[in-house]
């Protein structure tokens, strides 16, 4: 069995879903985000291969109770090259925050298919982004989360890499029609 880290990116407060401005006031956001991390937070407990799991964050929420690892302000992409160093290039599996349909199924079908290939990708719905990106071996391996980060990810990894097509893991909250599905599928309405 490997033994994998979990790393979840989490923003400040402040800045936290700023394209859901126009459907949630500032804390319906801060409660969203919070409500979301605890469901990311969740399924990735239910995993017994995930031996450990950090938030890298400048400022932890309050109802966090595991380990952080601090977000120096680098940009996202340097903030998790510099923790996969730190943490001895050991398997990693970073996935963002914002999956409201996220559970142990598909967290265990991102890491078999990870440890079967060496790297998998969890794509967005669209088939541009990238939510989670699980990489099990010590191979260098650059992030390039951000626009398109899909096909840069997958340039990167190359014929090493498998795609994870699953509904927990492609859909994401950036926008009031991806809230809408999530809360038609089921997750909570935010309040605000």
């Amino acid at each position: 069995m490997v033994n994998w880290t979990a790393l979840i990116p989490l923003k400040p407060p402040a800045a936290r879903k700023s394209r859901l401005a126009g459907a949630l006031d500032p804390p319906g956001r801060i409660g969203l985000t919070d409500a979301l991390l605890d469901r990311v937070a969740t399924a990735l407990r239910s995993s017994p291969r995930i031996v450990s799991i950090l938030l890298l964050t400048a400022e932890p929420p309050r109802n966090w109770t595991g380990a952080t690892m601090l977000d120096k302000g680098r940009g996202l992409n340097a903030e998790l090259d510099a923790a996969r160093a730190a943490l001895g290039r050991a398997p990693l599996v970073v996935i963002h925050a914002d999956l409201p349909l996220v559970d142990a199924e598909d967290i265990a079908q991102l890491l078999d298919a990870a440890e079967a290939t060496g790297c998998a990708i969890a794509p967005d719905r669209h088939g541009r982004g990238t939510n989670a990106l699980a990489v099990a071996d010590s191979s260098p391996f650059r992030y390039r989360f951000g626009s398109d980060s899909l096909q840069a990810h997958l340039a990167q990894a190359g014929a090493n890499c498998a795609l994870v097509w699953r509904d927990g893991l492609s859909l994401d909250c950036d926008t009031p029609e991806d809230l809408a599905l999530a809360t038609a599928r089921g997750f909570p309405s935010p309040k605000g």
